[in-house]
């Protein structure tokens, strides 16, 4: 089963003038995915090397939250390799099973950073206390090693069709997460006057980007897949939502890099209008790490 790859052998033999406009279809899409990717890997590529680059400063300074990003970015670099392989015409299974690994990696490492924003807030003392490097790096480890122990030893041992079903209900997990993250964060931000509000569109914005990151890029290949389990196909949904999740690591460059240059918190405080401004912006109970 694939997370993101389409590898379609076209044999016209098989094919009657009925099926040729489907056929000429799957070609055309086939092509549009395949320019997506080199755009995505041409200018992706670079950036996150240097994103990465500038978030381990932060973590030198023992930082906790920019651990979470780097990871979500190492995976992104993974799946932008995958991808060279494929339109490059060097895919192989393993390939394959490297690609649907980090991509479910970076989801594991949304759900760490949106649960991290969370806990500032809601449990700020826990959080204090709790946070450690090494538990952080002990989190890492679990998100990376899950996904590699699913495709690498227990998938190729299950059918298909226990496989394409199983894989979405994995990934519709994280999406009512992400929903609880923010309502909770907005509710306990309304009613607190010790965070700046500046911080709170920072974390406010950082939990709705990534809910929208994970509705807009990976919910569509979710439902194909429920989809495909049943027996429908449609070629052009199946091939959208596989150009809807390669856009996946340069969005996650629009997260990190808008929000910590607070870009997008400036667009995203029509958002936040409804939380009560703290009456004393000169101090703050809550301190949040600057991603």
């Amino acid at each position: 089963m694939e997370a993101g790859f389409n590898n379609t052998t076209y044999n016209t033999d098989y094919y009657d003038d009925r099926n040729l406009t489907g056929l000429q279809d799957d070609v055309g899409m086939y092509y549009i995915e395949y320019v997506v990717m080199c755009i995505v890997i041409s200018i992706g590529l670079p950036l996150v090397l240097v994103t990465i680059y500038a978030l381990s400063s932060l973590v030198r300074q023992g930082q906790v939250a920019p651990i979470y990003v780097i990871n979500l970015l190492i995976s992104d670099i993974i799946q932008l390799c995958c991808m060279i392989a494929l339109v490059s015409n060097h895919e192989t299974l393993m390939a394959v099973n490297v690609y649907n690994s980090s991509l479910l990696s970076s989801v594991g490492f949304m759900v760490c950073i949106s649960l991290e924003r969370y806990l500032v807030i809601v449990h700020p003392l826990w959080y204090r206390f709790k946070r450690t490097i090494k538990i952080s790096i002990a989190v890492c480890a679990v998100v990376w090693a899950f996904p590699l122990v699913y495709f690498l030893f227990v998938f190729p041992w299950v059918t298909y069709t226990v496989g394409v079903i199983v894989l979405p209900i994995i990934l519709i997990i994280p999406f009512p997460l992400f929903i609880f993250f923010l309502v909770r964060t907005l509710r306990a931000l309304s009613s607190t006057a010790s965070v700046r509000s500046d911080e709170k569109r920072r974390i406010v914005g950082t939990l709705v980007v990534v809910l929208l990151i994970y509705t807009l890029l990976f919910l569509p290949i979710i439902i194909r897949f429920l989809l495909e389990a049943t027996g429908f196909y449609s070629s052009m949904f199946h091939y959208t939502s596989g150009i809807f999740v390669r856009l996946s690591p340069p969005a996650d460059l629009l997260l990190y890099i808008f929000i910590r240059k607070q870009t997008m918190g400036n667009c995203l405080a029509s958002v936040c209008g409804c939380i009560k401004e703290s009456n004393d912006p000169t101090t703050s109970a809550v301190t949040v790490d600057d991603i």
